[in-house]
């Protein structure tokens, strides 16, 4: 399957495929200050879904990420999903 990437190499998955959400995760994780803006920036997605998205991480991954002002800390990647496995949706391998 051949995907779209964005301007910075983000593969852009369909919207009903859960790796959206690991290329969301990786962004947090990969930025330094990884705000709204930013965040939506680098993976593709859209501004107005992000907050959405991370609370979906929370609830069905089990993810310990909030945020403080605008900036978004991951304090704990859960029981399920493993840091490496994840960041790696960011570019595809």
């Amino acid at each position: 399957m051949s995907l779209l990437r964005n301007q910075f190499g983000v593969p852009q998955y369909p919207q009903s495929d859960v790796r959206r959400l690991f290329v969301l995760l990786a962004a947090i994780d990969l930025l330094e200050r990884p705000t709204q803006s930013a965040v939506a920036d680098l993976s593709g997605h859209p501004r107005t879904a992000v907050d959405a998205d991370v609370q979906r991480l929370r609830e069905e991954f089990g993810v310990n990420l909030y945020r403080v002002g605008e900036v978004y800390h991951i304090e704990s990647w859960g029981d399920v999903l493993q840091k490496p496995g994840v960041c790696r949706h960011l570019k595809a391998i």
